[in-house]
């Protein structure tokens, strides 16, 4: 299920929004200080921000800057009072995809969310998509049904092609409950998604092991 993590310190505000988008079927998690949205992001696969500008804890800015170094492709939308241009063209500039003023309509966020999913939608380039809302992977040649620990795992590195994930980052992905976890099992599970992939696309090896550091996904260029 599609998830979107609304960061906001006015409660009314974030439950509106939350209310708003659980209507189009979304997963809503809300969190109302900066501090506690770096680590949060770590352990979740999220598909977008709705970050207020002004939060205790760490300011919105900051937070976009951090996300930004981590991953280039998770979309941000920044939500603010602060209407002055410059706070526009600086929240732009730092990496947010879209700004919105309040007060503003709740249709017009969830718009500008649908907006960013479409543009997000197809992370995957050339011959996969990864469909979201049935965790399934569809190729040239066929569809592949994942589990849940395969979607995570192929989402998070699909969010930043040719990035590589040591074994501990996936497993931080992955499970977000602190269990212990062995390198065999991420390895195990690593084998069998590489092979639904080859199932729907034979001709390229999306996920590639880097001896003795991890796993990259590289789309193809055909």
């Amino acid at each position: 299920m599609t998830h979107i993590l609304i960061v906001e310190d006015e409660l009314n505000l974030a439950t509106t929004m939350a209310d708003y988008l659980k209507k189009e079927h979304y997963q809503t998690t809300i969190l109302d200080r900066g501090d506690e949205v770096l680590s949060f992001i770590k352990g979740h696969v999220i598909d977008v921000v709705l970050l207020d500008l002004m939060l205790p804890g760490m300011s919105g800015i900051d937070i976009c800057k951090a996300i930004r170094k981590e991953n280039s492709q998770l979309p941000i939308i920044m939500t603010t009072a602060r209407v002055d241009e410059i706070d526009r063209v600086l929240g732009l500039e730092i990496g947010a995809n879209d700004y919105v003023c309040k007060p503003y309509s709740p249709r017009e966020l969830v718009a500008r969310v649908n907006v960013q999913l479409r543009q997000q939608n197809t992370p995957m380039l050339y011959n996969i998509k990864l469909n979201d809302n049935d965790m399934t992977v569809v190729g040239t040649e066929s569809k592949q049904q994942l589990t849940l620990v395969e979607y995570k795992l192929l989402k998070k590195m699909m969010q930043q092609p040719g990035r590589i994930f040591n074994r501990d980052q996936l497993m931080d992905a992955i499970y977000d409950d602190g269990r212990i976890v062995i390198d065999r099992t991420i390895d195990s599970h690593i084998k069998k998604l590489r092979q639904k992939l080859k199932a729907t696309a034979p001709t390229h090896n999306f996920i590639q092991a880097i001896y003795g550091c991890g796993y990259k996904y590289m789309p193809s260029t055909d």
